[in-house]
Parts: structure tokens; C-alpha cells; sequence
């Protein structure tokens, strides 16, 4: 067994690049927390201080690739051009490269259901951005803002799947490209036809959104004498 493949206090990140490594070869199903171990060179009782299981390895893993996917796809809109729909485009296009260029990995990110939480920038967030400034900008409709990121994400991450599991193919990485920002412009020319719904729409949720809408209840003033304290008060 080799040692010493990580440096002094970073164990915790080197058990991350090794499960990471492992799923690129075997699947999200296909290791254990001790291969891992063994991977980096400790014991399987050095890792135990880091993840108390194999499930908390995986999720603290799923959370560092969805942060990566949110900074990859935050990078992709920002050097895109500031006009029409081209950076919704440029998030397509980066989510659904991502995904061929590590399938084992973006199955695993989203499988595991984001439920650890840890995700600075989250691509949720990035899209839901990328709408709300399509709003601003006087380019989508209020009325149809509402919900309509699950709307995009289920057209993206769809071609994604499809194309990662092989039930769909195109000639080339080009032909991929030019097929996500169809869709994309599809999906955004709908909604720029859509009325507002009598009522409201369904609401759809996510376990991101779910944590986003619990903080912001718990950020919210309770009454009475506890608005009078300051931050560090409470």
C-alpha cells in the first residue's frame, strides 16, 4: 500500500479526488469507502475521521461537483455575449458537455438527490439568475418567470441523460452544441408566448429549493420584542 499520497491536513479533499477517481471507472455503485482508503495510502480507521460511512463520502462528494458544475456554468454565461438568450445558450452547452465528458460522475452528482446541501454555487442558481435577468432586461415576461428554470433544466439536463445513455446521437461535439441551443431558444420562445395562468402555476420543487425557502423563512423577523435585537443578538 502505497503512503503519503496526501499532503498533512488534507486528507479529507484526497479521499474526494479518489472516490471521484473511482466512479470515473467503476460507477457510482462500484467501491467501497475502504478502497478509497487504500487509493490515498491510509487506513480505512484514518478515513473514518473524515466520512462516517461510504453514503457520507458520496455526498460530500456529489456536493463538491455540483459546486464545480455551478462555477463551470457561472464562467460559461459570464464570457458569453450580454444579449438575446446567448447565455442561457452558453449554460446548455457547459451543462450538457459536462455531462459527456464525465458521465459516471454527473449520474452520481444528481443521484445522490443533493441532499448534503454545501453548494456555493449551485447551477439551480446560476440558471435561476440567468432568468431573472431576462426579466430585467425586458426579454421574458414576469408572468412567465415563474417556475420556468425546472422548465429549462428538465429540456438541458434531459438532452443530457438521453445522450449519456445513448439514446440519442449526433455526428459530433458541433452538432451537440447547435442541438442545445435549439432547445434552449425553444423552450425561452415559449415561454415569451405564454399568458399569465388564472390562479398561479404548479409549484415545483427541488432539494435545493426546499433549503433555499427554509433559510429564508429562518432570515425572517419573528415579531415582537426579537426585531429589536441586533444580528449578533439573535
Amino acid at each position: 500500500m502505497a503512503k503519503n499520497r496526501y499532503h498533512h491536513g488534507e486528507l479529507r479533499a484526497a479521499l474526494l479526488d479518489a472516490a471521484e477517481s473511482l466512479v470515473g471507472e467503476r460507477g457510482a455503485a462500484g467501491w467501497s469507502l475502504r478502497e478509497a482508503s487504500l487509493r490515498v495510502g491510509v487506513s480505512p480507521s484514518a478515513a473514518y475521521h473524515h466520512f462516517g460511512s461510504r453514503d457520507e463520502l458520496v455526498g460530500a462528494l456529489s456536493a463538491r461537483v455540483l459546486d464545480r458544475l455551478g462555477g463551470r456554468l457561472s464562467a460559461a454565461v459570464d464570457e458569453a455575449p450580454d444579449g438575446d438568450q446567448g447565455r442561457l445558450v452558453a449554460y446548455a452547452r457547459g451543462y450538457v458537455t459536462w455531462a459527456l465528458d464525465a458521465p459516471a460522475v454527473a449520474r452520481l452528482a444528481f443521484d445522490a438527490g443533493d441532499a448534503a446541501g454545501g453548494v456555493a454555487v449551485h447551477p439551480h442558481d446560476v440558471l435561476a439568475g440567468e432568468l431573472d435577468r431576462l426579466v430585467d432586461a425586458g426579454r421574458l415576461r414576469p408572468s412567465a418567470r415563474d417556475g420556468a428554470e425546472f422548465l429549462l433544466w428538465a429540456a438541458i439536463h434531459g438532452l443530457a441523460a438521453l445522450l449519456v445513455d445513448g439514446l440519442v446521437h449526433f455526428d459530433d461535439r458541433k452538432a451537440v452544441d447547435l442541438h442545445a441551443e435549439r432547445l434552449v431558444r425553444t423552450v425561452l420562445n415559449g415561454l415569451a408566448q405564454e399568458e399569465a395562468e388564472p390562479g398561479g402555476r404548479p409549484q415545483a420543487r427541488s432539494a435545493h429549493t426546499v433549503r433555499l425557502a427554509q433559510r429564508a423563512a429562518a432570515r425572517e423577523p419573528r415579531g415582537g420584542a426579537d426585531d429589536e435585537r441586533g444580528p449578533r443578538e439573535r
